[in-house]
């Protein structure tokens, strides 16, 4: 019988795990790099304007919303093409929702970053 690894080992690997995924994310998906830009020139922007405790907190927030709904989308869209390849209509109203999810939380981080910046400008 095999030995069965610790709990911290265990929660170890899943860190690294997912950390091998964030950089599958970056280096091979365009969206989730245009998303790191935006939130790169968002945070300085965010030091250039001594945003408020509570709009870093609703900016970092949001920040990590959209990336993590991107890497939901992709994840899905990875599934969708494992299970069926070619195109079908279910696969593409799969990818829809998915992609629609992303869009949703790019409009809110768009209002959220006008509500804080905005009234830095006038």
């Amino acid at each position: 019988m095999q030995k069965k690894d610790s709990f911290l080992l265990n929660r170890l690997k899943s860190v690294g795990y997912a950390f091998k995924g964030m950089l599958v994310l970056i280096r091979t998906e365009a969206s989730i790099k245009i998303q790191l830009f935006i939130a790169i020139a968002i945070t300085i922007a965010g030091f250039y304007f001594e945003i408020s405790k509570t709009e870093w907190l609703a900016q970092i927030g949001i920040i990590g919303l959209v990336m993590s709904m991107e890497g939901m989308n992709t994840a899905a869209e990875y599934i969708a093409d494992f299970i069926h390849p070619d195109h079908h209509p279910k696969i593409g109203l799969i990818k829809d929702v998915a992609a629609g999810a992303v869009f949703i939380a790019s409009i809110i981080a768009v209002i959220i970053a006008g509500i804080i910046y905005i009234p830095k400008f006038v």
